[in-house]
């Protein structure tokens, strides 16, 4: 999304208004520059790409050109549970998953309960906030999954 020449990567909800509204990280060295598929309102230009970049922990400095999104195919990240259900009950669950948005701030991206664990999604995680849920709320009831992947 680039509204006013100020680009961002958008993760998590976009709001389906006209333009779309979202908020994510900002895009470095992004150009609209040779890419297909965009739309326009305004001063507010988007659409949907894989991008590859850097992440400083604030900023993606994109090093490559973006692809439509309807023509990327990831490799799907190996699931960390196995495909075996977790344990813990709902209520538990329920509980946490109401805290971590608070306790994850800016990183937190999206959640959901699924086959008996808490899925949280965030902008990036290199094992630290795996590892802080496992210590806060014990293995096995978290998984963090990054929306920005290496």
């Amino acid at each position: 999304m680039d509204v006013g020449g100020v680009a961002e990567l958008c993760l998590g909800p976009v709001a389906e208004s006209y333009p779309p509204q979202c908020s994510g990280i900002p895009l470095e060295g992004w150009s609209w520059e040779g890419v297909d598929g965009s739309e326009a309102s305004g001063d507010a230009r988007w659409g949907a790409y894989a991008v590859a970049g850097a992440y400083d922990g604030e900023t993606l400095t994109v090093t490559g050109p973006p692809i439509l999104l309807a023509l990327y195919d990831p490799i799907r990240p190996e699931d960390p549970t196995g495909g075996e259900p977790g344990s813990t009950d709902q209520a538990t669950l329920e509980a946490v998953q109401a805290e971590l948005p608070e306790r994850l701030g800016s990183s937190f991206v999206s959640s959901s309960i699924e086959s008996g664990y808490v899925w949280v999604d965030v902008v990036w995680d290199d094992g630290t906030l795996q590892d802080a849920a496992d210590a806060t709320y014990g293995e096995d009831v978290v998984v963090v999954r990054s929306a920005l992947r290496e």
